[in-house]
């Protein structure tokens, strides 16, 4: 005579289930460490005035059925025009505009020793080994 056991199908559906969350978990853990490094290469490389733009720095992590996507960027409406700016004054001690009610030079030079063009595009590029390397890690664990 058999044994009837009931409930075995759930429990082996819910194992499933709870295994292939700590696999997305582990996975967006890897994304956000990944933005994290990518996040401090940028923001050393970000032009700063007033750091209104280094303060708007984001990270952001979705899932979007089987995929789950990173996005990195700074908010403020200007950060795509600086982004993309020329970089013509870069390394030039050239003084940023004054102000009304503001000292000459008390604002600093445009495009400063650590301000560069495409601020986040670089950083990203330049980390992409290192980035390989944190998601391995952070998947391994």
């Amino acid at each position: 005579m058999g044994v009837k056991v009931k409930g075995v199908k759930q429990v082996a559906n819910n194992i499933n289930h709870l295994i292939d969350s700590f696999e997305g978990r582990r996975t967006v853990r890897a994304i956000y460490s990944a933005l994290y490094y990518i996040g401090i290469e940028s923001a050393v490389k970000v032009p700063v005035d007033t750091s209104t733009l280094l303060n708007s720095q984001f990270r952001d992590v979705t899932t979007l059925g089987t995929r789950i996507i990173g996005k990195i960027g700074y908010s403020v409406k200007y950060a795509a025009a600086v982004h993309e700016a020329k970089g013509i004054h870069l390394g030039t001690k050239t003084p940023r505009p004054v102000k009304p009610g503001q000292k000459p030079g008390s604002r600093g030079n445009i495009w400063d020793k650590t301000g560069e063009p495409k601020f986040l595009e670089k950083p990203a590029e330049d980390a992409r080994a290192k980035i390989h390397e944190i998601i391995a890690r952070e998947m391994s664990l």
